[in-house]
């Protein structure tokens, strides 16, 4: 029962701010255009900054692991390529491969990571060296399969994709954060605290847009994408790499990190990625949507499933 107070804690607050953004929209006091430009924002300022305290704060030279960061890349890249594989054999309709492939691989792992250690064990643990693992790949993974597959008038080639990937504000914020960690650097007090004021808007501002951008039939006629999305984030990656996590040794900081690499929620930013990259903006928002609601339940499920087989504490 504690692990399911936990996990509706952590993501029953995060729905209902989907729901407000959804009701200010039906009542009159966002539009169209505000949330466009709130979209954008989000894009090319919030989220990069958020991505880049996150990683800025990680201590890597103290707590660095290359087996741990390894699994994680190469359970991220697993995902991503099977998926867009069988996606492009067996999703119709085509113009909704890119937005399935990135809902159902990448998950809340920067906002939700730190604090599920955290609340657990009192530290963020090894959600950094996670964060570092599979973030930088989120990223990149999606502006390769947004820009393969866009809705865009314009032909996408590989020059074009390597362009996307250079360019995209999320992918600097995360290699700057990743150089200013390595380093050492500490920012002054002034300009750290600017930066965490703006990094703090990141995700309340893409759910209240999440929300008011989320259109009820277009996302019924997109459920049977949804739910294959939802199962496939919440249940079948978890199910296919955390047995062999423990075959590769990891216990406690160790699994919850991958667990939440795996098994949560699909991430806000697949929205802002989506709708800023030409592609299914409706069916990302469904799964997010749905992921969000049921992870409480999947999530207490796994950690219920790892203490029942002591391999955390």
């Amino acid at each position: 029962m504690e692990n399911f107070i936990f996990s509706v804690n952590a993501t029953l607050p995060v729905f209902l701010v989907i729901v407000v953004g959804y009701i200010l929209k039906q009542i009159g006091l966002l539009d169209i255009h505000f949330t466009n430009v709130l979209n954008r924002f989000n894009f090319h300022v919030s989220l990069p900054v958020m991505l880049f305290q996150d990683i800025m704060n990680s201590d890597i030279r103290k707590t660095f692991d290359l087996k741990y960061i390894l699994f994680c890349v190469v359970a991220t890249s697993l995902c991503f390529w099977i998926l867009w594989g069988c996606s492009k054999k067996f999703i119709r309709p085509k113009e909704s491969v890119g937005a399935f492939v990135q809902a159902s691989f990448r998950g809340s792992a920067a906002v939700l990571g730190a604090a599920f250690i955290q609340n657990m064990y009192g530290t963020s643990g090894m959600a950094p060296l996670m964060i570092i693992g599979c973030v930088p790949l989120y990223n990149i993974y999606s502006v390769i399969v947004l820009s393969a597959e866009s809705n865009g008038s314009k032909e996408k080639n590989l020059q074009n994709t390597a362009l996307e990937i250079v360019k995209n504000p999320i992918i600097i914020g995360i290699l700057a954060g990743l150089l200013v960690a390595a380093l050492g650097i500490q920012l002054p007090t002034v300009l750290d605290k600017t930066v965490s004021s703006i990094a703090s808007t990141a995700t309340p501002m893409a759910l209240i847009v999440i929300g008011a951008a989320f259109e009820g039939k277009k996302a019924i006629s997109k459920i049977k994408l949804t739910c294959i999305a939802s199962v496939i984030k919440l249940l079948v990656q978890p199910a296919v790499f955390l047995p062999l996590a423990v075959l590769a040794g990891f216990r406690d900081q160790h699994l919850i990190a991958l667990l939440i690499m795996l098994g949560a929620p699909t991430t806000v930013s697949c929205y802002i990625m989506a709708k800023n990259m030409d592609n299914d903006e409706y069916l990302t928002s469904s799964v997010i949507v749905a992921t969000t609601l049921f992870s409480s339940v999947t999530m207490t499920f796994w950690i219920y499933l790892l203490k029942s087989f002591s391999l955390i504490s």
